[in-house]
């Protein structure tokens, strides 16, 4: 994972200072992730993954791309807090992409206001 952290701030064009500003750390810290001096913990790959928008597979286990569709993370993140069935997720994601006048009659009909 040391390498790819690496990558990342590579691929993003941001120095140690800059890259561990944006995950509120130091530089020194940044250097030790990337020489493998230093665990990055999971708080740490979860702050990464989010602020940079990252997939989580790539950084931890190098597989598939570098970066995740941000809303698939959002919805993924949703899934995980409000415990989703796939299905359920789906249906989020359905309601999202509706137009918003689309999405304002299912409003009403669920409230009770047709």
């Amino acid at each position: 994972m040391n390498s790819r952290i690496e990558e990342l701030r590579n691929t993003l064009g941001l120095s140690q200072d800059k890259f561990g500003e944006a995950l509120g750390v130091t530089r020194t810290a940044v250097c030790a992730w990337e020489n493998g001096r230093r665990g990055v913990s999971e708080q740490t790959i979860i702050s990464i993954c989010r602020e940079f928008n990252v997939n989580r597979a790539w950084l931890v286990e190098g597989v598939g791309d570098m970066f995740t569709n941000l809303p698939e993370t959002i919805l993924d993140e949703l899934a995980l807090q409000f415990d989703l069935s796939v299905e359920e997720k789906e249906l989020v994601s359905d309601f999202c992409n509706l137009s918003k006048e689309q999405r304002t009659v299912i409003m009403r009909f669920l409230r009770g206001n047709n």
